[in-house]
C-alpha cells in the first residue's frame, strides 16, 4: 500500500512535466514557432517512441516547416502503431501528397498509389471524416485520367461531403466545376454555399472565383455583401486588392485599404505592408506618382525582403 503510494508520488511529477511539455509545444505551434516546437518535442519522441501524441506533434511540426520526408516518417509510425485511426492515415496521405508536389512529375507518380491508399483507408475507417473526403475530391480532379483521375469520382466524394456538411458539399462542387471549366455551375454552387453557410470562407471562394473569371466588379459586389453581414476588417483588404489589381473603383479601394490599416490587428492575416503596396498600386493607377512612391517606400521599409515591392517601385519610378 505504502509502496504504491510512493511509486505514484515519484511518477506524478514526471507525468506533469510531460503534459506541460505538450502544452508548451502546442502553444509554440499556435504561435507558428514550428522550429521551437520541433526542438521541444523531439527529445520526448526519442525517449517515448510509442507515445502517439508526441509522434503526431513532431509530424505536425515537420509538416508546417514543409519537411515532408520527416513528416512522412512520423505519420507512418502512427499508421503502423494504430492502423485503425482514420486521422493518422489522412495526415500520412497528406504529407505524401505534398512531397509528390515538390518533386518532378515522373517521381511524383511513384507516390500515387500510397496517397490513394492512405486517403481511401481514412475514408473507410471514418465515414464522417470531412477532411479526407475533401482530399479525395481534389485528388481525383487533379489527377490525369490516365492515372485514375475522374470527375465522377470527385463528385461521388462531394456528395458524401454534402451528406456530412451541406456547405462543404457545395464548396466542393463549386471547386469541381471551376476546375472543369464550367463557370456557371461553379458560381451556382459557391452561391449555394454562401446561402447555407454564409462564412468568410464561402464569400472568399466566390470572390476568388470572380477574380479568376476576370470579373472584378462582381467580386467587389460580393465582398461588399460579405462586409455588410460579417463586418470583418480583412474584407477591406480584399476589396482594396481587387481594386488595385484590376484598376477599378479606385476611390473605394483606397478608402478600404486605409480603413484596413487604421483597424489592423494580427488576426486580420495580411501584414500592413501589403495594404501599403496596394495603395501604391492605386495611386499609380491614379497617376499620382508622389503618393505611389510614399506608400511603396512604406511597404519596402516594413518588409524589405519582398521582391514584388521593389519591382513595383521601379515601375512607379519609370512612369
Amino acid at each position: 500500500m505504502y509502496m504504491n503510494r510512493y511509486v505514484l508520488f515519484l511518477l506524478f511529477p514526471m507525468l506533469c512535466v510531460s503534459q506541460t511539455a505538450f502544452y508548451e509545444v502546442e502553444f509554440q505551434m499556435e504561435q507558428k514557432n514550428y522550429v521551437k516546437a520541433q526542438q521541444l518535442i523531439q527529445p520526448v519522441v526519442l525517449e517515448n517512441p510509442n507515445n502517439l501524441e508526441a509522434v503526431e506533434l513532431l509530424g505536425d511540426a515537420y509538416g508546417y516547416q514543409e519537411k515532408w520526408d520527416e513528416a512522412i516518417g512520423q505519420y507512418k509510425k502512427l499508421v503502423d502503431l494504430k492502423p485503425k485511426v482514420a486521422n493518422y492515415h489522412y495526415k500520412y496521405g497528406g504529407a505524401l501528397g505534398m512531397k509528390a508536389l515538390s518533386v518532378n512529375k515522373l517521381l511524383a507518380l511513384t507516390y500515387l498509389s500510397d496517397i490513394k491508399e492512405a486517403f481511401l483507408t481514412a475514408a473507410a475507417l471514418d465515414e464522417n471524416h470531412i477532411e479526407t473526403r475533401w482530399a479525395l475530391v481534389e485528388l481525383y480532379m487533379q489527377l490525369p485520367a490516365i492515372v485514375g483521375g475522374s470527375i465522377s469520382t470527385s463528385i461521388k466524394y462531394a456528395n458524401e461531403l454534402e451528406q456530412l456538411s451541406e456547405v462543404d458539399g457545395y464548396l466542393a462542387k463549386g471547386y469541381i466545376y471551376e476546375y472543369d471549366n464550367e463557370p456557371e455551375l461553379a458560381e451556382l454552387y459557391y452561391k449555394k454555399a454562401i446561402h447555407v453557410g454564409g462564412s468568410l470562407t464561402c464569400y472568399t471562394k466566390l470572390s476568388e472565383f470572380y477574380e479568376k473569371q476576370d470579373q472584378p466588379e462582381k467580386a467587389i459586389i460580393n465582398i461588399e455583401e460579405a462586409q455588410d453581414k460579417l463586418q470583418r476588417n480583412a474584407l477591406h483588404y480584399q476589396l482594396g486588392k481587387v481594386s488595385a489589381e484590376y484598376n477599378v473603383q479606385l476611390s473605394k479601394g483606397e478608402a478600404c485599404l486605409k480603413n484596413y490599416i487604421k483597424n489592423y490587428s494580427p488576426e486580420d492575416g495580411v501584414p500592413i505592408a501589403w495594404a501599403n503596396y496596394r495603395l501604391a498600386q492605386i495611386y499609380k493607377n491614379k497617376n499620382n506618382k508622389a503618393q505611389a512612391l510614399e506608400y511603396i517606400n512604406l511597404a519596402i521599409k516594413e518588409l524589405p525582403e519582398i521582391k514584388v515591392f521593389k519591382e513595383e517601385r521601379e515601375i512607379i519610378l519609370a512612369f
